[in-house]
């Protein structure tokens, strides 16, 4: 172990200097095909086999799958990048990372360029470079370690690390891995930032548009007519009340400090079409949180129930129009003694001498997609993150090494425990 923590400390600037490069090339939903491009590189580099895995723009044939981003939004000739240890047969594990980053709203505010990756107080500045171009470093990281130490890991069971697209927005690139390329393996480390904790569950997600019309009229007389936007104000409170009250009739358990797991986040807002006339259409769009117990479908229709309720008492000109747009994400948890869990967090101890934290949040990732559909055991694991979707993004330098050393060693105890067999 010493040796693998020497050569994981040896190696590290070249992990950083892979992340930066990730940061410096601009993957927001549509446009992530140069950051792929830096990844397949590097895991060549590493005598990985790379090959890109084809995905189409437009709705997904899954009843879980999220609504497609607007083919707008989208470049033609999209992949996905998949790299694993030489050989044939199945996977024992598989690492997952998603390239895809969030947009860096109001660049004027950030202390440096959001793409341009910067260094300072030993923290890597910039817009993915926690959430989660990270974890794509962590695992090159550990890779790089293992290689030098015991090259000879691989030789009989295989290792993949996915590189994939839309987690921010539909999960239907993990989704699309797994139903159109059968990209699985017995075991998935998602290499989220997670603060060096173990992040085992989370609720479920929508995405929606509620669209409010009114009448419009003159400003001169605003007060006399009904504002599309002020309606729609009242209906997200509405709404927020109404998250409020789900989070009291079904409490999320494994989130016992958490007391509104089910949080209504106002996203966007696209109103009106002259600054003298009261709007007349207001289009808001809501992220909303609902418990596990629930399917994305009943989800759906609990909301709609409560907008076409609270229209009609209100006295809205127009039932809004609800539209999914994004995330249909249902609930998961893998439970806390699952081997998966155990055995990582073991690997965490024998690296650093504490127990990892082992939770869940009030939000979700891809691993909801092999846990729900696939079976299979999912975890994520990963670096201490500051200010994610927020302005000045950053990761702490030291935690992609600390995150290194006990994935390296859950590698290590997986791959030899499949030998000794």
């Amino acid at each position: 172990m010493r040796s693998l923590d020497a050569a994981i400390e040896t190696n590290a600037e070249r992990a950083f200097a892979f992340l930066e490069a990730l940061v410096a090339a601009p993957s927001t939903a549509g446009s992530e095909q140069a950051a792929l491009g830096v990844f397949a590189a590097e895991m060549a580099a590493l005598d990985l086999e790379v090959r890109r895995l084809p995905f189409a723009n437009g709705p997904v044939a899954h009843p879980n799958a999220g609504i497609a981003i607007s083919p707008r939004e989208a470049t033609d000739g999209r992949f996905q990048v998949l790299a694993t240890t030489p050989g044939g047969g199945d996977l024992l594990l598989l690492l997952n990372g998603h390239i895809d980053v969030v947009p860096a709203e109001a660049p004027q505010l950030w202390t440096h360029p959001p793409f341009e990756a910067t260094r300072l107080d030993g923290k890597l500045f910039g817009r993915g470079a926690a959430d989660m171009k990270s974890g794509l470093a962590i695992g090159a990281l550990a890779l790089m370690a293992l290689r030098e130490v015991k090259p000879d890991l691989f030789a009989t069971r295989r290792l993949g690390f996915v590189a994939v697209i839309e987690e921010e927005c539909t999960g239907n690139g993990t989704l699309r891995s797994v139903t159109d390329h059968n990209v699985t393996a017995d075991e998935v480390v998602l290499l989220e930032p997670t603060d060096l904790g173990l992040l085992v569950g989370g609720v479920g997600v929508l995405w929606i548009d509620a669209e409010i019309s009114a009448y419009a009229g003159h400003a001169h007389n605003a007060m006399a007519h009904s504002s599309a936007t002020d309606l729609g104000l009242r209906l997200v409170e509405r709404l927020r009340q109404w998250s409020e009250e789900i989070g009291q009739r079904w409490p999320e358990p494994s989130m016992p400090s958490n007391r509104s797991p089910y949080s209504l986040n106002v996203g966007k807002i696209v109103a009106g079409d002259w600054t003298s006339s009261v709007a007349a259409r207001a289009v808001f769009s809501l992220r909303i949180g609902f418990p596990r117990a629930w399917t994305a479908d009943r989800a759906e229709g609990e909301v709609r129930a409560v907008v076409r309720a609270f229209a009609e008492g209100t006295g809205f000109p127009v039932q809004p129009d609800v539209r999914l747009t994004g995330f249909r994400a249902n609930g998961y948890l893998l439970e806390h003694d699952a081997r998966l869990v155990r055995d990582l967090a073991a690997a965490h101890r024998d690296a650093h001498g504490t127990d990892p934290a082992i939770y869940s949040l009030g939000s979700t990732t891809d691993a909801r997609i092999y846990l729900n559909e696939a079976g299979i055991p999912a975890v994520c694991f990963g670096a201490i993150a500051h200010n994610m979707h927020g302005i000045d993004e950053a990761v702490e330098l030291q935690s992609i090494v600390d995150a290194a050393k006990t994935l390296a060693r859950f590698i290590l105890m997986r791959f030899d425990a499949e030998s000794d067999r």
